[in-house]
């Protein structure tokens, strides 16, 4: 039996590039190198036929430490709820009102980025809270 090595999440999407930098924001990643031979992700992409261009993109964990994240462009549009969601964790270690502080400050940031609040959910005690959100192109993910 062989164990799992790397874990890579990927989005359906309708603007990869844009989804991908967006996540970028929210985790910390980076945009990996281009292909060997090319300058720049925009070099490579204007090499590939008309139909591909832009149909992908990707982040990865600059500690190489997450999962690479891969967004690939689709055309149907998100209709319903997710079935699998991202978790972001904020404030680990944070008890009480220091943690739903440090939830208010990172949902605030990531709407500024374009997020979307969906719910705030307040367990007691305070250490089980999460908000509900969707990130730009309306993929859910909670803060917790």
């Amino acid at each position: 039996m062989s164990s799992i090595k790397q874990v890579q999440i990927t989005f359906d999407c309708a603007d990869p590039e844009r989804v991908a930098r967006f996540w970028c924001e929210v985790l910390g990643y980076v945009v990996p190198p281009p292909p060997e031979g090319f300058a720049s992700w925009g070099d490579f992409d204007r090499s590939l036929p008309p139909e591909r261009q832009g149909s992908a993109f990707a982040c990865v964990d600059p500690s190489g430490a997450g999962p690479r994240l891969f967004f690939q462009r689709v055309p149907e549009g998100k209709v319903v709820k997710n079935r699998v969601h991202l978790d972001v964790r904020v404030g680990t270690g944070l008890v009480g009102a220091e943690r739903l502080a440090a939830l208010e400050a990172e949902r605030a940031r990531l709407t500024e980025l374009g997020a979307t609040c969906v719910q705030v959910l307040v367990a007691d005690g305070f250490n089980e809270s999460c908000i509900a959100m969707q990130d730009i192109e309306g993929n859910e993910f909670c803060l917790d």
